[in-house]
């Protein structure tokens, strides 16, 4: 069963951009919906596609990469609620100040399955202005 401390500890490498250490502690196929109505949003079934669709997309538009910050974890046995804020700024010089909610399933202490939460105009606004 997970701990707020293990929880808190895996989350902070999203903090100090360390994410290959976060990404060890998540299954090669977990399940992880983005949800919304813009270009990152979809069901993801292996850790690579997600990856690749949204962690790496995002880090060629933001000057500091993906860089979420940790606000407030609800947990609950082996279910974590993980609310973060980002705050980047995109190529263009604009705020990327995004807000986050991440429902976080764990088993053995391994992330397995993720819906996630996230501001779909401000994702569509800043893929929008600075992909190329």
């Amino acid at each position: 069963m997970m701990n707020i401390g293990k929880v808190e500890n895996l989350f902070k490498n999203l903090e100090t951009g360390n994410s290959d250490i976060f990404f060890k502690h998540v299954s090669d196929d977990v399940s992880w919906t983005v949800m919304g109505t813009h270009p990152l949003a979809g069901t993801y079934l292996n850790k690579e596609d997600f990856i690749s669709h949204t962690f790496r997309r995002l880090n060629r538009i933001l000057e500091e990469g993906v860089i979420l910050k940790v606000k407030n974890i609800l947990l609950q046995d082996d279910t974590a609620v993980v609310e973060m804020e980002s705050i980047s700024t995109a190529l263009n010089g604009k705020p990327f100040n995004n807000t986050y909610c991440w429902v976080v399933y764990f088993k053995n202490d391994v992330i397995v399955e993720v819906r996630a939460y996230v501001d779909s105009a401000l994702v569509q606004k800043v893929i929008d202005e600075n992909e190329k």
